[in-house]
């Protein structure tokens, strides 16, 4: 486990060190979160918001600080992924299919992207979870249903959970076994945690008609097109499917491994025997509730992790059964499967590891969607002025931390990237001094240093 803690708060640093727009875009609006926000209607993400705000305001503005939100609920979230394959599997099965998952590059983009985008993952793993201790257990706690309504509200305040929460009430209507556990729930709990979820409804439409754009955020249909709904499934799940070359979008291709897609269909598989069980159809249903979410929005294919990590955990399992099936009476061939397992996790996970740490680097087009201005600026400047055009309101939060100054203009300039002026001298009056340079191989000129026209013996940053 302190390996895995390990890995998961210095790997992003090493393999995303730069940011995205989408990274920039998400810690503007976190710093400027004020604390009337919230009351005024503004309740999208404000559990992600409020943690990267913190954040931000402790350590600064760097990448680290901006990151730090999602390595921290990816650790919560490699838990309760481990905790929930337990309610449903052999310890064994469980933990082996649970370092898989969170070995694997999807995993591991999501905790080291300081976007919001992991909560579309969090939230069902930990409803689920709180479900299958209500539904696992003879005299459920009615402490478990509590918890299960609050992160119900809480869930339906972010993007695509709205579907989410439609899905989890069409899923327990359909699916017999769960009918019958809340027929025998105890009556009091079961309406407390009714009158929850209806107050937490009752504030989503009261955001909604404070802010009448939120409902576009929460379902996600802010700038979509049904023409684009097949287009966007297409190139959601390219990258899964794509075992060489490059993808179109910031993910890297393949997105999942041959070795675990192959256990995830051996799972799918050994499931259709027992589809109605609650655990082997919830798989095979969020992957249709994956497919239609990634229609709306192409970076919400990395939901796929839940159902992913479920059908491994079956496929292990199976095969595990197998092996087993063959020497049932002999305990030398348990011990001696130990092997064969070691051998098969270790080339499954480095080359999955490997392909993260360089593909973020070396992959043209995910790695020329990263910005590293930030670092050269904290770097090699000291107290100078920013002259940004893109991403200004990211750039002027660093006046709160630093001496430099921040100005929203470059029209006296052909810089394509951000220009510092030396000295904090006027735009009119200036020369090019110098050009920092990304790792990138095209495009790379991203800060361009000016100091003033004239000036004896100007010092170069």
């Amino acid at each position: 486990m302190m390996a895995f803690v390990a890995l998961l708060f210095t790997l992003p640093m090493i393999a995303q060190d730069g940011l995205s727009d989408a990274e920039m875009s998400s810690a503007t609006d976190s710093y400027h979160l004020s604390i009337s926000e919230p009351f005024d209607g503004s309740l999208v993400d404000l559990p992600y918001h409020l943690l990267q705000k913190v954040s931000i305001r402790f350590l600064g503005l760097t990448p680290y600080s901006i990151k730090l939100p999602s390595m921290i609920i990816g650790l919560i979230l490699a838990i309760l992924l481990i905790l929930l394959l337990n309610r449903w599997f052999k310890n064994n099965v469980s933990l082996l299919a649970s370092c898989l998952v969170i070995l694997s590059t999807p995993f591991l983009f999501l905790a080291g992207s300081g976007t919001p985008l992991i909560m579309m993952v969090f939230w069902p793993t930990l409803l689920l979870w709180l479900g299958s201790k209500i539904q696992g257990e003879r005299r459920p706690k009615p402490m478990y249903s509590f918890l299960f309504s609050i992160a119900m509200v809480m869930a339906i305040f972010t993007p695509y959970m709205v579907y989410f929460a439609v899905f989890c009430v069409i899923f327990v209507l359909i699916q017999p076994h769960l009918r019958f556990v809340l027929r025998s729930l105890p009556k009091l709990p079961l309406i407390i945690t009714g009158l929850i979820i209806l107050a937490g409804f009752a504030a989503l439409v009261i955001n909604i008609i404070n802010q009448p754009s939120v409902i576009m955020e929460l379902i996600a249909v802010k700038d979509f097109s049904f023409n684009n709904f097949v287009p966007n499934i297409v190139n959601g799940f390219t990258p899964v499917f794509r075992w060489f070359g490059e993808s179109d979008t910031i993910f890297l291709a393949p997105l999942i491994g041959l070795p675990v897609l192959a256990l995830a269909l051996t799972g799918l598989f050994s499931t259709t025997k027992g589809f109605f069980a609650s655990r082997n159809s919830i798989a095979s249903l969020l992957i249709i509730f994956c497919v239609a979410i990634t229609g709306l929005r192409v970076d919400a294919v990395v939901f796929l992790i839940l159902p992913l990590s479920i059908l491994v955990a079956h496929g292990l399992k199976y095969l595990l059964e197998k092996w087993y099936g063959l020497f049932p009476e002999n305990p030398y061939a348990r011990v001696s499967a130990l092997v064969p397992l070691t051998i098969l996790f270790g080339i499954i996970i480095l080359p999955g590891l490997l392909q993260y740490i360089y593909g973020y680097h070396y992959n043209s087009k995910v790695a020329s969607q990263f910005d590293y201005s930030l670092d050269i600026i904290h770097t090699n400047l000291a107290d100078e002025t920013i002259v940004a055009e893109k991403n200004y309101d990211f750039y002027k939060i660093l006046e709160d931390s630093t001496h430099l100054r921040v100005v929203p203009s470059v029209a006296d300039t052909d810089a394509d990237g951000i220009a510092v002026l030396h000295s904090r001298v006027s735009k009119e009056n200036y020369r090019l001094s110098r050009i920092i340079t990304s790792p990138m191989s095209e495009n790379s000129d991203i800060i361009y240093l000016y100091t003033v026209k004239g000036e004896k013996n100007g010092t170069d940053i």
